[in-house]
């Protein structure tokens, strides 16, 4: 079941994915919020669906993989919704992503979207900066 809240799918009653190794986890995190997205596009969710790939980038910006898996969902999602500009801002995160990762200047908490700058650092939100710390859920 799932609530919405200014554009963001909430899902009630799901496991909140309480790992015993937090930092372990964080690709199963990003899968998680992947996920999230796939259902929230299915339904026409947009604002959920966007929601879900900026926590997912957020997650995944330490990991260069991960973070390229995640700019690649929001091209596609970009690309479905028809969105230009979105997709020539992804396609240049796309060649951004592994030269920021090879010079340490990736900018944490950044949500990985068009509509802000590419080098802008962000606050963390308190649940995925408890995770990404390593901390209790």
């Amino acid at each position: 079941m799932q609530q919405h809240y200014f554009g963001q799918a909430v899902f009630l009653g799901e496991d909140r994915m309480k790992p015993s190794h937090p930092s372990s986890s964080i690709p199963h995190l990003v899968d998680a919020e992947l996920a999230r997205h796939r259902a929230a596009a299915r339904v026409g969710d947009v604002g959920g669906a966007w929601w879900a790939l900026e926590r997912a980038h957020i997650l995944s910006q330490p990991r260069l993989p991960l973070h390229l898996r995640v700019h690649w969902s929001m091209l596609i999602y970009a690309l479905r919704l028809h969105d230009l500009r979105e997709v020539a801002g992804q396609v240049a995160r796309l060649a951004l992503a592994p030269l920021a990762a090879m010079t340490g200047r990736v900018p944490v908490g950044n949500t990985g979207r068009s509509n802000l700058s590419a080098f802008r650092p962000m606050p963390i939100p308190d649940d995925l900066r408890s995770v990404m710390d390593g901390g209790p859920r």
